[in-house]
């Protein structure tokens, strides 16, 4: 897949549905905190703009195939900190879908938010996540032991940042 067929843009009110069939997927929901069975209501709600918040989406053939939310931190001696979670649809991962909301994400920090420390949680066993935030100058700084729940067990999270 050409990353050129990739369009990232802002979420939007109407995208809600879509971003709750995406999360319904085992292989979605798997790799993040989000639980299993989203309901409408709530991804309304998360869709709903907030202060300091920023949410891309990206889109193939106008189909919503990713999601990154983006955090800057409201507290003023943290300003300068975002955080931020990605998901993307199963059928469409390991094929440029994160790499595009990600490059985006640098690029509003770096150049338009004045995001000096960008920041982020990911389960030490999803090697592709880690791969795609290494590409992006992201570093191991620790590991959260016992960091959350998954299917029954405890899963490891390494705390991983980039900075500009």
């Amino acid at each position: 897949m050409n990353t050129s067929e990739i369009i990232v843009r802002h979420v939007e009110a109407t995208d809600a549905a879509a971003l709750h069939q995406m999360h319904t997927h085992a292989d979605v929901y798997h790799s993040t905190l989000q639980f299993p069975h989203p309901s409408m209501e709530m991804w309304h709600e998360r869709v709903a703009r907030k202060p300091g918040r920023r949410q891309l989406v990206a889109c193939i053939d106008e189909r919503v195939v990713g999601h990154l939310v983006l955090d800057v931190m409201e507290n003023p001696r943290r300003s300068h900190v975002a955080t931020f979670g990605i998901s993307i649809a199963s059928e469409f991962q390991n094929r440029g879908v994160g790499s595009a909301l990600v490059r985006e994400m640098v690029n509003l920090c770096d150049n338009w938010l004045r995001v000096e420390r960008i920041e982020l949680t990911v389960f030490v066993d999803n090697p592709l996540a880690i791969g795609l935030y290494r590409k992006f100058g992201f570093e191991v700084e620790g590991t959260g032991k016992q960091y959350a729940l998954r299917d029954g067990e405890y899963v490891d999270a390494y705390f991983m940042a980039r900075m500009k």
